[in-house]
This record gives structure tokens, sequence and C-alpha cells, in this order.
């Protein structure tokens, strides 16, 4: 959108910023300092129901999270029981849904998962590098960047084994899609509704250039996050379910997550389902 003046229409200066954590994104919206932002689902979701009205303007991404593993007889996580995971989420919409999917899975008692939470992604590609890790929850392209920094090393092979998305289809087929990503607008551009709808609509446009032109893409990516390799970032779009569509459109499958988030852990949506204006421009 940046490389295209996508909006040109609105203003001369539009800016890439990139953020290291959810937390660091929460402090940027508070200060006013970003106007849109990609964002987990659930954050939007929270500042709306803490009073800030900002709104979820779509949801591009239902298929990010990836099980690494070393081990080629792991075909899946319900092959997990009794093994250690890495986990480099604490309390954020992946570390939920893990939790979630892993309590649904006939493992017999005391044989459940052992999770190993990580500092960070970072953190966990140094363990699984050093052979400290046999198995890890990754998010795209961190997952990418592993396969790829240990085939550089030449380390023993590691087996891209299953999407937790996949993994939830199979235990939750009523409630198979996870809208785990998207843009939101923040409070103090909500009510410019055009604007909004210009958003959206670029954003969608570029997703689906984007998902189709993988390598183009990834060079464009390196060139505004250049500690990421092209491969990684080609790799990574490949297998990643980018799908921009209107909040508004999907908002029966957002109020199932928000509900399932409500009943593992209130305080990641603030205690309560979104406003129906929350919901796209």
């Amino acid at each position: 959108m940046v490389e295209t003046k996508a909006l040109g229409q609105y203003t001369d200066k539009l800016e890439f910023r990139l953020w290291q954590s959810p937390d660091q994104l929460r402090v940027l919206l508070a200060k006013k300092d970003i106007d849109f932002s990609a964002a987990p689902s659930n954050l939007p979701a929270l500042m709306a129901n803490r009073g800030d009205p900002v709104r979820l303007l779509n949801i591009s991404v239902w298929g990010i999270l990836w099980l690494v593993s070393r081990d080629p007889d792991i075909h899946g996580f319900s092959d997990l029981a009794g093994k250690e995971l890495l986990v480099p989420f604490q309390r954020d919409l992946p570390a939920v849904l893990l939790d979630t999917l892993l309590d649904a899975q006939p493992f017999e008692p005391e044989k459940s998962p052992i999770l190993r939470r990580t500092r960070d992604s970072q953190d966990a590609i140094a363990l699984m590098l050093t052979g400290q890790g046999q198995h890890v929850l990754l998010v795209e392209p961190t997952a990418s960047l592993l396969m790829s920094r240990n085939a550089q090393q030449g380390g023993a092979p590691l087996y891209r084994v299953q999407s937790l998305e996949a993994a939830w289809q199979q235990s939750f087929p009523d409630q198979a899609e996870l809208p785990q990503a998207g843009v939101m607008v923040n409070s103090h551009r909500a009510h410019d509704l055009e604007l909004s709808r210009a958003v959206e609509q670029a954003y969608a446009h570029s997703a689906a250039w984007c998902s189709s032109n993988a390598l183009d893409c990834a060079k464009m990516v390196h060139r505004h996050i250049p500690h990421l390799p092209v491969p990684a970032i080609e790799s990574a779009i490949k297998v990643t379910r980018l799908d921009s569509r209107p909040a508004s459109s999907i908002r029966p499958q957002l109020e199932d997550l928000y509900q399932l988030l409500g009943k593992q852990n209130p305080q990641a949506i603030g205690g309560r389902l979104p406003d129906p204006g929350f919901y796209g421009p």
C-alpha cells in the first residue's frame, strides 16, 4: 500500500512502522502515534470493551501458526503426549488457542504435553537450532525463518508438521475458522468511515496481490524488514492463509472466537462481546 501509493487520495505521507509485541502496539495506539494497524483479532475487542472506540476493519489472517519438529514420527499435535513443546507466547491469542486445542486432545492422564514458555520467538528458534528443543509452535514468518536457518547450518532435518488451524478444524468442526488477525483503526480515526472503507479495500487488493505474487511480495517486504530473508518470507506467504474480508461480513465467526476466549481467558477480550458498531466501517 505504501509503495503503490494506495491512499494517495487521502494523504501524501503513508508510512509503514513495525511493532515488536502486542504490548508495544498497545502503547502506540494509546499515544495515537499510529492511525491503522495490523493486530491480533482480540486486541481491538479488548480496547473497545475498555472504552477506547477503536474498530476492527477486516480479518486477513486465518492460518499462521505451525508446529515444527525434529521428530519424523510427529504428525500432529495429538502426537505430543508427554513431550516438551516450546511456546513463545504467554498471554496472547496464540497461547489461548493452543491451550484450548490441547485440552481437546485425547491425552491420557499425566501425559499432556509439557509447555516450555520461552521469552520470545527468537529464543525459541535458538533453542531449536542448538538442539535444546525438539518441538516448537511458531507464528509465520518465524517458522519459515527457523527452517531456513536450520538448512543453512546443515542441521538435522526439521519438519513442518501441522498448522494449528488444521488441527483446530479436526477438533472443532463446528467452529472450523479462526479469524486471527486483521487491520484495526485507532479511535481518533474511527469516525472517518470513508477513509476506513478506503483502507479496507486497498488492503484487500494488496493482500490478494501478495498471495498471487509471493516472490515479488517477499522482495518488497524485505526492503521494509531487512532482517527477514526473502526465501523465508516467500515460504511464509505461501503457507499462510491470507484472505482479507470485511469484519462486518464475518461477525459470526469473530463472535464465536470471542465467546471461546471469554470462556478460557475473559481478560483477553475485556470480558464481553464488542458492540455491533465495532465490526467494520
